[in-house]
């Protein structure tokens, strides 16, 4: 990312927690990835569970690979095969200490605005897990929620659906139809605006372009 870029941002990121503290939402800064590596080693105690829904911010920041390599319970929904195992790993997420995930687009208002399929980790976010921590890359950051909400189906839709090959409009012509497809990657719109539990939702704005 251009220095200036990287500079804006971290004034934008000031803006941003002002308004996520208004919305009883905690923000952080971090310039670099790596820095927010560190913080969620601050932010989460060893021992904690861990839990995530399909982030590819998890992965690229780091952070999913050090909480694999330490001292953490990891309830990860993949190891599930079967429909009954499954069922048994989502009660284990649904009661997990910490989940981790990104968001689609967040508002320079401190919005958060998230579009999902099965609402796998949508479900999370919204009642569960005792902690929900948020990757955000610069990348996410729009003017208002119906700008949120064109970013993510410009932007994240057609490359998601060509990482998960969905066979929906978005992978077959990169392009989102609203569709009513079966593997349809749209069906849940989901605008957090506040937070009635102090000290649940914690957004870490990166100053690098992350995820989708």
């Amino acid at each position: 990312m251009h220095e200036a870029r990287k500079a804006a941002f971290a004034k934008t990121a000031e803006t941003i927690i002002k308004n996520l503290k208004k919305r009883n939402i905690e923000g952080y800064y971090c310039a670099r990835s790596a820095d927010a590596v560190e913080l969620v080693r601050e932010l989460v105690p060893e021992g904690s569970s861990i839990t995530w829904g399909g982030s590819e911010s998890f992965a690229e920041t780091g952070v999913k690979d050090m909480l694999l390599a330490g001292n953490y319970r990891i309830v990860d929904r993949s190891r599930a095969t079967t429909p009954e195992e499954q069922r048994e790993v989502w009660r284990e997420r649904v009661c997990a200490d910490y989940h981790f995930m990104s968001a689609n687009a967040i508002t320079t208002g401190g919005e958060i605005v998230n579009i999902d399929g099965n609402a796998d980790r949508l479900s999370l976010l919204l009642h569960g897990p005792e902690h929900v921590i948020m990757l955000v890359g610069a990348n996410k950051v729009v003017s208002d929620v119906e700008s949120g909400v064109k970013r993510t189906r410009t932007y994240a839709c057609p490359p998601n659906a060509a990482r998960l090959h969905t066979e929906t409009p978005c992978e077959l012509t990169g392009v989102c139809a609203e569709c009513h497809a079966p593997k349809c990657m749209c069906c849940q719109v989901v605008v957090t605006r506040h937070s009635r539990h102090t000290g649940r939702i914690k957004v870490v704005l990166i100053g690098e372009d992350l995820g989708f």
